[in-house]
């Protein structure tokens, strides 16, 4: 079977390819943070060590300004670990989970869950949900020889990080995402469009590759419009945005929408349906007057979580309204346990060495159970999760995904449009 060990050494990402596709499915998001990633160090002295047990640590967000992406990603994370332990012996390791918040950006959340995790003797890491956090804590964990997963870091800047191979992620980069709103928006008519977007690595990677998509298809982003993390008011922005008169507005932000919406819409009254969401706001959750969101629209990578994997879903958790990223969570822990199967060892230098080989190249399994049975039989494996193919590239990065585009009803309930399937090409 072939195991291969990645280098990040500067690999860019070539061309993206598009194409359309239809589907009944549900996912999403990303993550936000300082202006610019810290630079990266080298691993040093390993601390997950091989020790007969698979301990699986999660940073995602009880509190901050992704808080509601939570309780879908911890429940895809649980799932997974039921799933694992539900095949018994043929698992040749004991499995722990141990649960942390990220916080946000505004708050050292994830710098302590990170500290307490590597003391804890964490093998995997799944988090965090935003991109700003998960720079945060990066350098913790690889020093630490931990590999991390992300299921909703989007931001570009982690393809190329100095990571020493332990970070992955499951969710696109915003290369992606960025040239389907582009499109998207072009696509609906607008020639003229302003953007509003968080001034983090996630804000920034999105608003720059959404700008390239406008331009490309004979378009222009007369306003950009930053906000920084923890910024309440909202005014100033809004008026930089509308004195462009724009066609559309992309709104690239997290929880702080719930504050730009209302002075956008009701009170300066620009057009709900001519306003663009992100996986950061894409929200089934906001107590606007009813109305405010018609004919919105909104981007999200991932394959969306399908009636059957919801149904498994609310299982783990009743109380779930959104599925966003569940699926990405769910097969971070999977492609994660595969790889340990697969080296027969359990530490996170063993599954950051055979994360890509299950993803690619081998006979195809989409489920835990079938593709452990053909690894346990000593067969090269290529897992196809929940969220899409993954397949994962020298960079950590999956080489092709599902962005949903999905719209706002009456009710402010965003309901799946269709899908565009992209592939990145190296």
């Amino acid at each position: 079977m072939s195991v291969f060990t990645r280098s990040r050494a500067g690999k860019v990402l070539g061309g993206l390819a598009l194409v359309g596709a239809s589907a009944l499915v549900l996912a999403g998001c990303a993550g936000g943070g300082d202006a610019a990633a810290p630079s990266a160090s080298s691993s040093g002295g390993a601390v997950s060590t091989a020790d007969g047990t698979f301990s699986v640590g999660t940073i995602l967000p009880a509190t901050g300004n992704l808080a509601f992406l939570g309780p879908p990603e911890v429940a895809g994370v649980k799932l997974a670990i039921k799933d694992i332990e539900a095949t018994g012996d043929a698992f040749p390791f004991k499995t722990t989970l141990t649960e942390r918040d990220s916080g946000d950006t505004t708050t050292d959340i994830a710098t302590q869950s990170a500290t307490e995790l590597v003391s804890a003797g964490a093998d995997v890491v799944i988090g965090a949900a935003s991109s700003g956090v998960s720079f945060t804590f990066v350098d913790q964990l690889v020093n630490a020889g931990i590999v991390q997963i992300s299921p909703a870091n989007t931001s570009p800047d982690f393809t190329t990080y100095a990571d020493d191979g332990y970070y992955w992620r499951t969710a696109p980069s915003d290369v992606l995402q960025g040239r389907v709103l582009g499109n998207l928006m072009t696509g609906d008519g607008a020639a003229n469009v302003g953007i509003i977007y968080i001034n983090d690595p996630y804000g920034t990677g999105l608003k720059d590759n959404a700008t390239k998509a406008v331009e490309a298809a004979g378009g222009e982003v007369s306003v950009a419009v930053p906000y920084n993390p923890g910024d309440t008011v909202f005014t100033s922005q809004v008026d930089q945005l509308l004195a462009a008169k724009p066609d559309a507005i992309a709104v690239i932000a997290f929880e702080e929408t719930s504050s730009i919406i209302p002075q956008l819409v009701n009170t300066q009254g620009f057009p709900g349906s001519k306003v663009y969401f992100v996986d950061g706001n894409l929200s089934n959750s906001y107590e606007f007057q009813p109305g405010t969101l018609q004919g919105a629209k909104g981007t999200l990578p991932g394959n969306p979580a399908d009636t059957a994997f919801q149904s498994r879903l609310l299982e783990v958790d009743p109380a779930l309204t959104d599925f966003s990223y569940a699926p990405e969570s769910y097969d971070a822990v999977i492609v994660a346990a595969l790889a340990a199967a697969q080296a027969k060892d359990d530490s996170g230098t063993a599954i950051r060495d055979n994360l890509q080989s299950v993803t690619e190249g081998g006979e195809k399994c989409t489920t835990f159970a079938d593709c452990l049975t053909l690894i346990n039989d000593g067969k090269d494996i290529d897992y196809d999760g929940v969220s899409g193919p993954i397949t994962f590239d020298a960079n950590g990065d999956p080489t092709e995904a599902y962005i949903g585009i999905y719209q706002y009803g009456a009710d402010n309930k965003y309901t799946l449009l269709n899908t565009e399937f992209g592939s990145l090409n190296e």
